[in-house]
């Protein structure tokens, strides 16, 4: 294709028609959509559902049981540890003595 001051571009009025009604269909959703942006963006939160609360409260509960279940995992691993401490100490005093 050339383009020059020769060259000849028809269009069909169905098409200018559909060229024209296709642009203000785009704009007029254009403006639709950020009419409803600033509508959302104006009305308030919604509230909390019950649903949802209950799924929340079940979600803390739980985390909770199993932070409950690592803490007395803890417990018994600082028992057995204080337990070894002890015995070591012991050997460490036992053999202290043996030495003196």
């Amino acid at each position: 294709m050339e383009v020059s001051k020769d060259t000849k571009f028809s269009l069909s009025i169905e098409t200018a028609i559909s060229v024209v009604v296709s642009i203000v269909m785009v704009v007029g959703m254009w403006f639709t959509l950020q009419g409803d942006i600033e509508e959302a963006k104006a009305l308030p939160e919604p509230p909390v559902s019950r649903t949802e609360y209950d799924l929340k409260d079940q979600m803390i509960r739980n985390s909770i049981m199993n932070t409950e279940d690592k803490v007395e995992k803890l417990e018994e691993k600082v028992d057995d540890i204080k337990e070894d401490t002890k015995a070591i100490t012991q050997a460490l005093i036992d053999m202290n003595n043996k030495w003196s």
